[in-house]
């Protein structure tokens, strides 16, 4: 089971950018399907955005034409650009695989908090 660390978190203002990034334990080029999820305080786990091994990107309809998924097999990462961020946005951000999320195998998360 490939294990993944994210960073990047920190502190951002309203409307401000941040990137996420997380780097898995082994190959990730035999991994379809990649995931960013996030889980706000006090509320449940959600996905965010999905990228395939073909490039196909899906985003939740919170994030979509605010956040950018990419994944890159040869430094075995994928990445989540985030704009326009807003406060709603603050939670601790995950990257994983469905089959992962199912086994409840996650990482520590990188925490971003969007407040002035």
């Amino acid at each position: 089971q490939v294990q993944f660390v994210e960073s990047g978190g920190g502190l951002v203002q309203p409307g401000g950018s941040l990137r996420v990034s997380c780097i898995a334990s082994g190959s990730i080029s035999s991994i379809n399907v990649m995931v960013w999820y996030r889980q706000a305080p006090g509320k449940q786990r959600e996905w965010v955005a999905i990228v395939t091994s073909d490039g196909t990107t899906n985003y939740a309809d919170s994030v979509k034409g605010r956040f950018a998924i990419s994944r890159d097999n040869a430094k075995n990462t994928v990445d989540l650009q985030m704009s326009s961020l807003k406060p709603e946005d603050t939670a601790v951000y995950y990257c994983n695989t469905p089959s992962g999320a199912a086994m409840r195998s996650w990482g520590k998360g990188t925490l971003v908090t969007v407040s002035s």
